[in-house]
């Protein structure tokens, strides 16, 4: 399959990114709630998702949700609402700056457009890829009427919680915590998910679990739990008609896809296990490459280990230029960069990714704020020129990281050949 006068053959069948992986219970739940004709956003699929959930992490209630911006978006919309009693309906944050992760998916940060914020950017460090304490904390000093943080886990790796909760409670902020992409991550031995004042999960179709979408909101307040259910169900009061005194949504999640998910959870930790041991595999594999895996803090944190990651050591990059929409690079032997090895392996059929491009420098948000550990900053990739401003860290992992397949559908013999084809782009 793969050995070929020295070289390489296409794998038959795609080698994903991340796809799902089912187990049969999925089915047996949907298939019940079809036989009881519980179709709609009621069942037992739900209650019992939302019950696994919440035991699983540890918190008192899950609000099931139609995907994980659904549930980011309530959680905005709450703490805005706390934070600004009297606000606007649908504009709680009218106005108002809020500090968001900066290498992240823009599901992190729309929710806060939606309710009429501005997001600005807080730098990242190289230690997990995540929000930076120092940087939130400098932010805190350029803007100190900010009083709400929205930060990631990347990749299903925490950040650094303790640092960053000490520098929000120091301020007498909220976190919204996006651990979208970290079911199953702990922190000092808690689950991601709890630490924030309103936390989400994803079910999205390429995460640790899935529903092919859906989301859930996770709270230890009974309040905030009834409240976000009564806002995705279009807010209709207690009454025998349609009684509406607040602006609603139809984010409820279905009880089908709820099924889905009530399977999967069964084997969530298996999910895990697989991930990790397909980190390792990489990590093993690439010894002696100028090549890093994306890092966690050892013995503090666990990741899900949900997408497993390289950066390039910087003197082994050859020339990489990338424009809004396309990349070229110029091949050079002993070095390689990004563009090449995506490109190398999607030729023999197999799925990488370009690591989150940092929000500062999307096109929609280029005029927001960008705040690193040494002050106020727009992106650059390389270093910033007499200001005294250090390298941009983002920029830096977003040029020279990527995305490995990190499917869990992948057999260890794919795996190796994936290893063998990267370690070729160095030669």
């Amino acid at each position: 399959m793969f050995q070929n006068n020295g070289g390489f053959s296409r794998f038959e069948k795609t080698v994903y990114l991340a796809s799902p992986k089912m187990h049969g219970e999925e089915l047996s739940y949907v298939e019940d709630a079809f036989r009881k004709n519980w179709l709609s956003t009621v069942g037992e699929n739900i209650d019992e998702m939302e019950k696994a959930a919440a035991q699983f992490v540890g918190c008192g209630y899950g609000v099931g949700l139609s995907c994980g911006t659904a549930a980011l978006h309530l959680a905005v919309k709450l703490a805005g609402e706390r934070l600004y009693p009297g606000s606007r309906p649908g504009r709680s944050l009218e106005g108002r700056k809020v500090f968001c992760s900066d290498m992240t998916f823009d599901a992190t940060v729309n929710p806060v457009v939606y309710e009429g914020g501005e997001p600005v950017f807080i730098g990242t460090e190289y230690g997990t890829w995540n929000m930076d304490p120092a940087a939130l904390e400098k932010a805190f000093e350029l803007y100190p009427d900010v009083k709400l943080v929205v930060a990631a886990h990347l990749y299903g790796t925490p950040g650094k919680i303790d640092e960053l909760m000490a520098v929000i409670r120091r301020h007498g902020a909220l976190l919204v915590e996006d651990a979208a992409e970290s079911l199953g991550a702990t922190y000092k031995g808690k689950q991601t998910g709890t630490f924030g004042d309103y936390n989400v999960i994803s079910f999205n179709g390429n995460k640790i679990i899935t529903g092919s979408t859906g989301g859930m909101f996770l709270t230890d307040s009974l309040e905030d739990a009834n409240k976000v259910r009564k806002l995705s169900t279009q807010a209709r009061e207690n009454a025998p008609w349609y009684q509406h005194e607040e602006l609603g949504y139809n984010y409820r999640i279905s009880n089908i896809i709820a099924g889905i998910i009530r399977g999967q959870f069964h084997h969530l930790q298996e999910h895990i296990d697989a991930k990790k041991a397909i980190y390792e595999r990489y990590e093993e594999g690439f010894k002696g490459l100028p090549v890093s895996m994306n890092p966690y803090e050892k013995g503090i944190a666990e990741p899900n280990f949900w997408l497993s990651c390289i950066l390039i050591d910087k003197d082994a990059m050859c020339r990489q230029v990338r424009g809004e929409k396309e990349a070229m690079y110029r091949p050079e032997p002993g070095k390689s960069c990004p563009t090449e090895i995506l490109e190398t392996l999607a030729s023999f059929n197999a799925q990488g990714r370009p690591i989150w491009k940092p929000m500062h420098a999307q096109p929609i948000y280029r005029a927001n704020g960008y705040v690193t550990a040494d002050g106020y900053a727009r992106a650059r990739s390389d270093a910033y020129i007499d200001t005294g401003v250090a390298a941009d860290a983002a920029m830096d992992i977003f040029e020279r990281g990527l995305c490995l397949p990190s499917d869990i559908n992948m057999t260890a013999e794919q795996q190796d050949v994936i290893i063998r084809i990267i370690r070729s782009c160095f030669e």
